[in-house]
């Protein structure tokens, strides 16, 4: 792989965009993804992008991938939001140089593990889900032609994810591509008359394509999605629940992130009690949607959700009825460089860690072999844009330190990392001095993260450094454009 140097182009107060795609007034309708190719001249060297609202049940990536594969086309370019383990067919293409670069916010799976083995010929960029948007509007990821499966497409071209055979609810991942890729193809199961939304973006639509279908909704739920039954995780989600209304985080109009990890969810439960009891409303939840979070609006503790992404299917029936159940772009929900980005507006976020280390630098891209398990996704445009940035883990998980000298990978900065919380203590960072002065007189056992880390050692024992390769096989993007860590092959 070829070295990677980051221009540092794009500061927040120099904003430079390319141009939106030219608006057209119709779109040809296609029946197959082959004719698609054909039609829109697909060669050698060219990128293609895709979203990944289906997730584990999506097809339209392997569709096209098993085409390249076909064509037997080469030095090709996958920018798509994620990759999951369905997608195992790119692990062959990178292997054979049919794929030699790649842009993705998170990736796991086979084609994770080809490319720390080092097949991978190019360029693999690991951005954040803000951080791609931007990368697409400023020229950097230049898309040939956008490949975006679509639960409805209409009569004009304008398609949604909140209803159809394979519904995904929101389609926040794919508007910078719809805007800003060269050429546009929806991929469809579910063709209609019409559709009136403000995302449908019809107008940027040069192909539609009609297909048996796009992918099975169900894969939309991969990974923990419901509240934790283990004591450990309940004692530091309440624990985290309890610091935050101390610190006045908990208040009539606050707003919140959480993941849809299973002790995050337990800490939206906490939340949620403390609410009831002290009668305290919320303004706005946002993310990954999930159940937890809509039956809160149901319930009137919430006033809306703003939503990039649903993650289970409770969430997608929500935003297809719920007016204040909202839609909204990646852009809006975390490129740093928008007016209104919501991540920004943020008064808590609990986050999750593979790893984090004295700095408070935190890792969920890689396993502490080196391996790519995941990637940042939203973790640090909201751990940066966020006013308390919580990260909540056990100190030891299946005999694995969490808290280490220095983490194998830095997915998100230690200087946008406030408080971890584990189930032997709570840490603050010390550059939040305001917090510090707020929980001086806490019932609770603030500790320094030093300390757990000694508890940690007397645990599990003094863990040896990585001695990793000296072959870079990719690089860590932070959202605005900067690269803070690289990606080694793995021994």
């Amino acid at each position: 792989m070829k070295e990677f140097v980051s221009s540092n182009n794009y500061k927040k107060e120099k904003r430079t965009l390319i141009s939106k795609k030219k608006t057209s007034d119709s779109f040809v309708l296609l029946k197959s993804l082959d004719e698609l190719f054909d039609k829109c001249g697909v060669k050698d060297g060219m990128t293609l992008s895709f979203h990944h609202h289906l997730r584990n049940g999506d097809y339209v990536l392997n569709m096209a991938l098993e085409l390249i594969k076909k064509r037997n086309l080469k030095n090709m370019s996958i920018a798509a939001s994620s990759i999951f383990p369905n997608n195992a067919i790119l692990a062959d293409l990178i292997k054979d140089g049919n794929v030699i670069n790649v842009y993705c916010n998170y990736i796991n799976g086979p084609a994770s593990k080809a490319i720390t083995d080092g097949y991978l010929k190019g360029e693999f960029i690991m951005n954040t889900h803000g951080g791609r948007a931007r990368s697409i509007e400023a020229g950097e990821i230049k898309i040939d032609l956008a490949i975006l499966g679509m639960p409805s497409v209409d009569k004009n071209g304008n398609g949604t994810g909140r209803f159809g055979n394979s519904a995904c609810g929101s389609i926040g991942y794919a508007i910078p591509d719809i805007e800003y890729a060269k050429t546009v193809a929806l991929v469809t199961d579910n063709l209609v008359d019409k559709i009136d939304e403000p995302e449908a973006l019809g107008k940027y639509t040069d192909y539609v394509v009609l297909v048996d279908s796009i992918g099975d909704s169900k894969g939309i739920v991969s990974g923990t999605t419901k509240i934790t039954k283990d004591p450990v995780g309940l004692k530091i989600a309440r624990d985290t629940a309890k610091l935050l209304y101390e610190l006045g985080a908990i208040k009539d109009g606050f707003t919140m992130q959480t993941g849809a990890g299973g002790t995050s969810l337990a800490v939206a439960s906490y939340v949620k009690r403390i609410m009831v009891e002290n009668n305290i409303k919320g303004k706005f939840a946002t993310g990954g949607i999930t159940s937890y979070f809509v039956n809160m609006l149901n319930e009137g503790l919430l006033d809306e959700l703003w939503d990039v992404q649903c993650f289970d299917l409770d969430a997608v029936n929500s935003i297809a009825s719920n007016k204040n159940h909202h839609f909204m772009s990646a852009s809006l929900y975390a490129n740093p460089f928008d007016p209104d980005v919501i991540v920004n507006k943020l008064d808590f976020a609990i986050l999750g860690a593979t790893e984090i280390d004295l700095d408070f630098n935190v890792n969920v891209t890689t396993d502490s072999h080196g391996n790519i398990i995941g990637g940042s996704g939203g973790h640090s445009d909201v751990a940066n844009g966020c006013d308390i940035t919580v990260i909540v883990t056990n100190l030891v998980k299946s005999r694995m330190p969490i808290i280490k000298r220095h983490v194998t990978t830095i997915t998100t900065p230690g200087e946008d990392v406030d408080v971890l919380v584990t189930e032997r203590g709570i840490a603050i960072n010390p550059k939040r001095t305001d917090l510090l002065e707020k929980v001086k007189n806490s019932k609770l056992n603030i500790v320094t993260i030093e300390e757990l880390f000694k508890l940690e050692e007397q645990i599990v024992g003094k863990v040896k450094e990585l001695d990793r390769s000296n072959e870079v096989v990719g690089y860590v993007m932070y959202r605005d454009g900067s690269i803070i860590d690289k990606l080694y092959k793995t021994k």
